[in-house]
């Protein structure tokens, strides 16, 4: 068994060089638990996949190796793309407490925030790892406030940003997207709603029987609650319809850049990732 899991992690790293070509930083990141920050940064806007992506992190941060993560979810960093916000607040308070801020109601305040937790991580010894869920609007705004308060960070050798989808890229202000790709060390990988491109495919073509590897009370209640809002706003007004959720599926593809950057692309797809994280 530990031979076949090696097996195949080996054949996915070569995969992964081979698919990946000059799109993505070609060394493996480096998370350090115990003193890198990981951020999660969500748009939120149209699709609801963000709300998945949410429970699944949840997932994630219960898992015995990642108890002592150190995170900050921020909602709502959403670009230039039209359309309706997507209201995830009664879900990253269920699941995240008080770990989270919202940059739809407060972005210059959440800009704040988090240049000032930024900052403190790297004067502690820390990188910090961007899951860019959604457009690089909001990283772009906080890094540059980094900068001018605090000229002496290295941003290029302290902040890895890691982008998995062409469309974030084509609703992110361009001029922000060129400033955040040239002066932090920018990952590309390859999209999450796919299986077999060397990341995570963690979108369904139908129904996920997550319920079956989910024990844990108040998870099940944040997956509730993030499929019961995903139902809710998913395709109204005009939103975007995510027909995988609309089948009685679960999208939850941005998580493949947490799983990048924590080393777990040996998660082949949204069955295998409640299997590896199974909570009782």
């Amino acid at each position: 068994m530990k031979f076949s899991i090696h097996l195949k992690r080996v054949c996915l790293g070569l995969a992964s060089i081979l698919l990946l070509g000059f799109n993505v930083t070609a060394q493996k990141p480096k998370f350090d638990l115990s003193k890198d920050l990981l951020l999660v940064q969500l748009d939120c806007k149209t699709d609801i996949d963000d709300l998945h992506t949410a429970a699944g992190l949840a997932t994630l941060l219960k898992h015995p190796d990642y108890k002592d993560l150190n995170y900050y979810a921020v909602a709502g960093t959403y670009g230039i793309q039209e359309g309706l916000y997507v209201p995830p607040n009664e879900l990253m308070k269920l699941a995240f407490n008080e770990n989270w801020t919202d940059a739809d109601k407060n972005w210059e305040a959440s800009v704040e925030k988090i240049a000032k937790l930024v900052s403190k991580t790297i004067k502690n010894g820390g990188d910090v790892w961007v899951a860019e869920a959604g457009q690089s609007d909001f990283t772009a705004d906080w890094v540059k406030q980094l900068s001018h308060q605090n000229p002496s960070i290295k941003i290029k050798e302290n902040i890895h940003v890691v982008q998995h989808s062409d469309w974030n890229e084509s609703v992110t202000e361009p001029t922000k997207l060129k400033y955040t790709q040239t002066v932090t060390d920018y990952h590309k990988i390859p999209d999450g709603n796919a299986v077999g491109n060397g990341t995570p495919g963690l979108k369904s073509k139908g129904k996920v029987n997550w319920e079956s590897k989910i024990h844990d009370d108040h998870l099940i209640k944040v997956w509730n609650t993030a499929i019961h809002l995903g139902n809710k706003y998913n395709g109204k007004d005009g939103r975007y319809l995510n027909e995988s959720v609309a089948k009685g599926g679960l999208d939850f593809s941005d998580l493949s850049e947490v799983c990048y950057i924590l080393n777990l692309m040996d998660i082949e797809n949204t069955h295998e990732f409640f299997t590896y994280f199974k909570v009782e």
